[in-house]
């Protein structure tokens, strides 16, 4: 008796089936099975893609490991641009299932709702992580560029394990006796340094939010304390 092609669908969803049995399905002339199967194939392609993709986001941490050092932390800030808010920095050791953690990514490369799940996940099963934040006093006291390095610092230095290596987004850091590597972009090229862009960015988006049910009129919850036009124009009108 021929299989029902929701029961095909069924099958392919819950990948119950074998080599022998797609061959048949693959012969089978409705259009709705070919459909489905064309579906699962291209499911296939792109969880392909995306371990392929994690697997590069991995090729530092593979590097430190393959020179001995096995506990690799990123380090990332977020708010070096705004005008309002403090510098939050993001630090993290991944765990060795994070090669399966599918969607990490640079924090700007990643939807809210995304960077929320992600953020959990992180806070779950991250091996270590911190959070630290900058305030705004000490920014003006030594200048942003120092503010961020500090904080980066900071961050590492308050992890629940030591790091052997840490990679930092475009930040040469003194931290002795820790192998630091700097990488332009490299929340676009680290797993660790993804994963800590996306605790610095989620921390601080949900902080100006926080501000923005003290001053309203300032609108901080739209746009997180940078330049924006509406910012420009309620320090203009509110000071």
């Amino acid at each position: 008796m021929q299989e029902t092609v929701q029961k095909i669908k069924e099958r392919l969803q819950q990948a119950l089936f074998d080599e022998a049995t797609l061959a048949v399905w693959k012969k089978d002339e409705r259009k709705a099975v070919q459909q489905a199967i064309a579906g699962y194939e291209k499911k296939l392609l792109r969880q392909s893609m995306e371990r392929q993709r994690l697997f590069d986001l991995l090729a530092y941490e593979r590097t430190c490991c393959a020179e001995g050092l096995r506990i690799i932390a990123g380090v990332d800030e977020a708010g070096r641009g705004p005008l309002a808010g403090p510098v939050v920095i993001g630090a993290a050791v991944l765990p060795e299932q994070a090669w399966f953690w599918e969607g990490l990514n640079d924090s700007k490369q990643v939807s809210a709702v995304k960077r929320g799940k992600l953020y959990e996940k992180i806070c779950a099963e991250a091996a270590a992580y911190s959070t630290v934040l900058v305030s705004a006093e000490e920014i003006d006291a030594i200048n942003i560029y120092q503010a961020a390095k500090v904080g980066m610092e900071r961050a590492v230095l308050s992890l629940a394990i030591a790091p052997q290596a840490v990679l930092a987004d475009a930040m040469p850091l003194s931290l002795p006796g820790i192998k630091t590597i700097s990488l332009i972009r490299g929340d676009a090229l680290s797993a660790s340094i993804a994963a800590a862009s996306i605790l610095a960015k989620v921390t601080r988006d949900r902080l100006m939010e926080e501000y923005d049910a003290l001053y309203p009129e300032y609108g901080f919850a739209d746009h997180k304390g940078y330049g924006t036009k509406q910012h420009l124009e309620a320090l203009r009108k509110y000071g």
